[in-house]
């Protein structure tokens, strides 16, 4: 069996809406690299959300009410709490050091995924619209301008309850199954499983991140080879 490869792309530093599949082709030949069929395209969420023009300038932000009595409670910008109103699908609570947990595209994350890294100063960078749909036309673009059959994972990272540090996960996929059921196999003991799905997409996304990086690496693809995961037509 052929052993996994992960090969980072470098691209060129956005800040406003832009050409997606131009920034790859840009990057795939800069790296002299070519897609293969089977292959699977990691892309930062933040790179994909940056390009449809989710960026929105703090400055303005109009408050309402209930934003400014929840960033007094939490410590918190109140135009920061205001976007996380508009954006999260569902606000459980929050907690003192400036952090409200939340619901959107059926993810728990903390301030709905609002990110102001790697942006300039007063800036926020929402999640891609429809993350999932995002992922199905990066696939769809990819092979009709490669001729490439791929499978496409949005990636993210943040904090697990409980553990130090920051971990990717996919935030949405296409081309792939994400989850591989083990239920009903049986184990190295003939064992059957009884609950065990495997989560395909987010190990693929913590591989990448692995070489894709969180700081100034400027390197928003990876593309991960011989993973050994059906693509689907």
């Amino acid at each position: 069996m052929s052993p996994l490869q992960i090969y980072p792309l470098r691209a060129a530093v956005q800040t406003g809406t832009f050409d997606l599949l131009g920034a790859l082709a840009d990057a795939l030949a800069a790296a002299d690299f070519r897609l293969e069929d089977g292959d699977i395209v990691a892309v930062s969420s933040k790179y994909c959300a940056i390009s449809q023009g989710r960026v929105v300038d703090l400055a303005d932000v109009i408050l309402t009410p209930e934003a400014e009595a929840m960033a007094a409670r939490y410590n918190m910008n109140p135009r920061l709490v205001q976007l996380i109103v508009q954006e999260a699908d569902h606000i459980f609570g929050g907690i003192q050091i400036g952090f409200l947990l939340t619901h959107i595209h059926g993810i728990i994350s903390p301030n709905a995924g609002l990110d102001r890294s790697n942006i300039p100063s007063g800036k926020v960078v929402l999640f891609p619209k429809d993350p999932y749909a995002s992922a199905a036309a990066i696939r769809h673009d990819i092979r009709e301008r490669f001729a490439a059959d791929v499978g496409i994972i949005l990636t993210d990272s943040w904090l697990m309850p409980g553990r130090w540090g920051t971990t990717g996960v996919a935030l949405a996929c296409a081309g792939f199954r994400p989850l591989a059921a083990e239920r009903g196999k049986k184990d190295l003991f003939g064992n059957p499983m009884q609950v065990t799905q495997r989560g395909v997409a987010d190990s693929l996304c913590v591989a990448a991140q692995l070489v894709m990086g969180e700081r100034d690496e400027a390197t928003p693809f990876a593309v991960l080879r011989n993973t050994h995961v059906p693509i689907e037509q």
